[in-house]
């Protein structure tokens, strides 16, 4: 009988002959037994002795360093004036314009790091779309194949203008928040 893969069967062997061999130290360790006191480690541990020495000496020393002085951050953790929870705010919307949509609402997800349009809204600013072999899996664990892609779209918030790119995926969108970004 030929086997496709020898080594893998020879590599096989080998690990489940140690997985035996630590399952038999394990249990050989967990019986070993102890008894040395600190003083006894210190003398058998040259190279540590001089720390540990020190470390024991300066004690008064290290006591003198855990006292911190609260500043105003500590000082408000400390004394429970943090300021009161508002809650989810439920989602995060953000007034933008698209070439010729102004005033609309899109969504910021920060947790995604694509920007996603519909397809109708797409149809209405630009013709054409570049090709594209991405594959999605949706929040539903849909899987949904893009329609296009579309770079450098500038998307104005506020004052300022950013280049954003865009997958154009064919679904309906809630028309008072029709971009993801």
């Amino acid at each position: 009988a030929n086997l496709p893969y020898p080594s893998r069967l020879a590599k096989e062997k080998l690990r489940e002959k140690d997985d035996i061999l630590a399952a038999k130290f394990m249990e050989i360790f967990r019986y070993l037994h102890f008894e040395l006191s600190f003083a006894d480690a210190l003398v058998h541990m040259p190279k540590f002795a001089p720390m540990f020495k020190k470390l024991l000496n300066n004690k008064d020393k290290l006591v003198e360093l855990i006292k911190t002085p609260l500043n105003e951050n500590c000082s408000a953790l400390v004394l429970k004036k943090l300021p009161e929870n508002l809650g989810d705010p439920g989602r995060f919307l953000i007034p933008c314009d698209v070439l010729e949509f102004d005033n609309c609402l899109a969504l910021a997800d920060l947790g995604a790091s694509i920007n996603l349009m519909p397809l109708s809204i797409w149809k209405k600013l630009l013709p054409t779309l570049n090709d594209t072999k991405m594959v999605l899996e949706l929040a539903d664990r849909t899987i949904s194949k893009p329609t296009g892609a579309a770079k450098n779209v500038f998307v104005k918030v506020g004052k300022f203008y950013f280049p954003a790119d865009f997958v154009v995926l064919d679904f309906v969108a809630d028309p008072r928040v029709p971009l993801i970004l």
